[in-house]
């Protein structure tokens, strides 16, 4: 197996657990100190130095959200190199009302077994209504 195929089985086994509802293998690929991207301009958006920022930042405030957390569902992942690809959809239902179905493309780097830095990519618009 060669080193992109390597990384792309990491990334699939860590999430098939998210699917079930436990992100923690997800979480715990990794880095404490990615680099962590979140386009747009909401409240969740912006440039993470470490794991910690990205969950008290990002996650935590969408995750307090929503009525009843996430439901992820794995879409595809391709891979060359160090850099992994994945894409996945997330659906919730926010206190607000607003219903968040949202499509992700996480581009990744990886080194050493762990996710070193990612760039999340997804609607930013249905973001902000969430937070609205």
């Amino acid at each position: 197996m060669n080193f992109a195929e390597a990384n792309k089985q990491l990334v699939r086994e860590a999430f098939r657990p998210w699917e079930a509802g436990d992100s923690g293998p997800l979480f715990e690929l990794i880095a404490e100190d990615v680099l962590w991207t979140v386009i747009g301009s909401t409240p969740a958006s912006g440039v993470f130095h470490s794991k910690r920022a990205l969950i008290d930042n990002a996650f935590a405030p969408l995750l307090d959200s929503l009525e009843d957390g996430l439901k992820t569902t794995f879409v595809d992942l391709a891979a060359e190199g160090e850099k992994v690809f994945l894409r996945f959809e997330s659906t919730g239902h926010a206190l607000n009302g607003v219903e968040y179905k949202q499509a992700y493309c996480w581009a990744m780097v990886m080194r050493d077994a762990k996710i070193v830095e990612i760039t999340a990519y997804l609607d930013t618009d249905l973001l902000a209504r969430v937070f609205a």
